[in-house]
């Protein structure tokens, strides 16, 4: 199973880990790297790629939750850092609480397919809800 990192702005990262906790009645298997707004990007994204080669037992699901905003610019290059030394990662971003849970959840082995699944979870929790009436 994936390695599950969550690098969002502060304190959605935190948040949506504390949810999980409470969801699933138990601590989240899955690290968190809170982006705080003053932060330097780019010691951030050292911190994480050291993060993700030292505990590299796994493929790397990355979460994030805006495409293109500096916690998403931060996974995109600790994961190519990373995968210059032989890390396998993947980035999906949009993340929302249904995306978490299916993550820690779900078991699946092909990271392609992981993500896909990782995805697929996010649009399925979005129903609007006058249509379940």
């Amino acid at each position: 199973m994936a390695r599950i990192v969550l690098v969002m702005h502060e304190p959605l990262g935190s948040a949506f880990a504390d949810c999980a906790a409470h969801v699933l009645g138990q601590q989240p298997a899955l690290a968190v790297f809170d982006v705080i707004a003053d932060e330097d990007p780019e010691v951030v994204t050292e911190r994480l790629t050291r993060a993700l080669v030292e505990h590299a037992d796994n493929d790397v699901l990355v979460l994030s939750d805006i495409v293109g905003a500096t916690p998403f610019n931060i996974a995109r290059k600790a994961l190519a850092q990373a995968a210059q030394q032989g890390i396998e990662g993947h980035l999906v971003t949009g993340t929302n609480l249904c995306m978490v849970l299916k993550a820690l959840t779900a078991n699946q082995n092909d990271p392609e397919k992981f993500s896909e699944t990782i995805r697929q979870a996010a649009v399925r929790g979005i129903v609007d809800a006058a249509s379940l009436v």
